[in-house]
């Protein structure tokens, strides 16, 4: 019988430290916006509230944007928030930087091609969803490199011109993609940097602009 307790005290205090050592963190892209907690790179972030939808816009401009948040350090974890591109060819590439080191342009990306997400090219629509490493792997490099590897359709696919959710889980090396609930990942890959931990920003590719909203951050050890 003592045996049996023990055990069972084993397990909760298992439990118990799972519990504490995971921090699911709520982030009001609004109200960091409005209190100057983001640290907007190349372009301009404007408030975002509509509907159930509160958080930001952040403006379309020539090469890569992101807005950093403040004092936020991500390593492992699930990044989940909702996210709106436009259904503009080559001007529509939306998703989240992490990892980021603080030098301009270096960091891991997951991000979307709206305009891809239900063309009817079938080429174009398993470029869908691109994992990138930032600056040594860029998209180019790894369609020439590794075609179809690091990028992928999304099934079933969201409008281009909607708004998505976009889970995102990592765990070093690897990486997978949510979207929409679907239990199934629309992209998985192994991570090509060999960064760790770092910054977390949202992130807008050349020409595009993008709307973000909900973000929650859930960090595991």
């Amino acid at each position: 019988m003592k045996n049996l307790v023990a055990g069972y005290l084993v397990i909760a205090l298992g439990i118990l430290t799972a519990s504490a050592q995971q921090k699911t963190v709520k982030y009001g892209l609004l109200q960091m916006l409005a209190d100057k907690q983001l640290d907007v790179q190349n372009r301009e972030a404007s408030p975002l509230q509509i509907a159930d939808k509160t958080g930001v816009k952040l403006s379309a401009r020539e090469n890569d944007g992101v807005a950093w948040l403040n004092g936020v350090t991500f390593s492992n974890g699930i990044i989940e928030l909702d996210i709106k591109g436009k259904d503009v060819l080559q001007q529509s590439f939306v998703g989240v930087a992490f990892h980021g080191t603080g030098v301009a342009n270096t960091e891991d990306v997951i991000y979307f091609r709206q305009f891809n997400f239900r063309a009817a090219d079938p080429v174009r629509r398993i470029h869908a969803v691109q994992y990138v490493s930032l600056p040594n792997y860029d998209w180019e490099i790894l369609r020439e490199k590794h075609n179809g590897q690091y990028e992928k359709a999304i099934e079933p696919a969201p409008k281009a011109d909607e708004w998505f959710h976009a889970k995102i889980v990592v765990e070093y090396p690897q990486v997978k993609v949510f979207v929409n609930g679907n239990p199934k990942a629309s992209l998985e890959v192994k991570m090509l940097s060999t960064t760790k931990t770092g910054k977390l920003g949202l992130w807008v590719g050349n020409n595009s602009d993008g709307e973000f909203a909900n973000l929650t951050v859930t960090n595991k050890p």
